[in-house]
């Protein structure tokens, strides 16, 4: 069975610094898991890895979507197969790097996911109404045929996704994601996870990140996006690092009010990440609290070593 190495943990946990160390160190490629890398113009406030940092190792899956494209988990994961499979071929280890959980263990866990014909009128008549009745109306009405659902209310895409479902299958959501089915994994694969037992410690690399995106020229980004309709987009307008931002430039905040938003965002991400990651009994932990960069890469080093039967 082929082998696949995920890194994975919160933002701002030092992930993609490990996972091109690894691929240097291993003859490997990175396969981006992180949902919102894959949009092209979304640099900075993805923390999106330029070329100097790339340092020569091929990086999949990133700036492969225009930022009015949206992009499901089946998606990835169909995506993401093909990507493994180039990578393999090549004689060169798969490596996965990205926070965004749901993908890393839908693709390694073999998920297969119901399938249904999309309707791209009744998606455009639900949007009309979101922009007609607002987000918390929309809500409602889910949760009149659906009330135990676990939908983020805050999030218009999950909202509309699941009326969608509803509408064309007759079934819920957490109902259609129940006849999804797990095939046996396709691959072996070593999991190493990013975290910090100090909560404290990883709020204040993600503070500091905000503000070396902001020095790095994340508002001009964020204008440029602005002017190409980022904020009527569904998926990529809804990005941390962004949509905090439009306040500043609609005059109704300040920048210290819009930066401050954007780190409070930005750390209630990463509590959501290591509630999710916390789940999965099959991650090998780095607990990175007291560590150098060079513990962590040896501790990496030697999980490895060990998943790959390097002696």
């Amino acid at each position: 069975m082929n082998k696949i190495i995920a890194i994975a943990g919160p933002t701002a946990s030092g992930k993609t610094a490990l996972s091109i160390a690894l691929a240097k160190k291993y003859n490997g490629e990175i396969i981006s898991a992180d949902s919102m890398q894959f949009y092209r113009e979304m640099n900075i406030g993805t923390a999106k890895p330029d070329m100097t940092e790339r340092d020569g190792i091929p990086h999949r899956m990133i700036d492969i979507l225009d930022i009015t494209e949206s992009f499901s988990v089946s998606d990835f994961c169909e995506r993401c197969e093909r990507e493994v499979q180039e990578v393999i071929s090549l004689g060169k280890l798969p490596i996965m790097c990205g926070g965004t959980g749901f993908y890393v263990d839908s693709f390694l866990d073999g998920v297969k996911f119901g399938q249904f014909d999309n309707d791209p009128v009744l998606r455009d008549r639900l949007y009309a109404e979101l922009e007609q009745v607002g987000i918390d109306a929309m809500y409602e009405r889910l949760c009149t045929v659906d009330p135990e659902n676990t939908v983020d209310r805050h999030n218009p895409k999950r909202v509309i996704r699941a009326l969608e479902v509803y509408e064309l299958t007759g079934k819920t959501l957490g109902e259609w994601n129940a006849e999804s089915k797990t095939e046996p994994p396709k691959y072996d694969s070593l999991i190493i996870g990013l975290r910090f037992l100090d909560r404290e410690k990883l709020y204040e690399r993600i503070n500091k990140r905000v503000d070396i995106m902001l020095e790095s020229g994340l508002l001009q980004e964020v204008e440029k996006l602005i002017s190409m309709g980022i904020k009527d987009t569904v998926t990529a307008g809804q990005a941390i690092g962004y949509k905090e931002l439009y306040p500043y430039f609609d005059g109704t905040a300040t920048l210290e009010e819009c930066t401050e938003k954007l780190k409070q965002e930005t750390r209630k991400y990463a509590k959501r990440q290591m509630t999710w990651f916390r789940r999965n009994p099959k991650i090998q932990w780095i607990d990175l609290d007291d560590m150098t960069s060079e513990e962590i890469l040896q501790k990496g080093c030697g999980l490895a070593d060990s998943f790959l039967n390097i002696r």
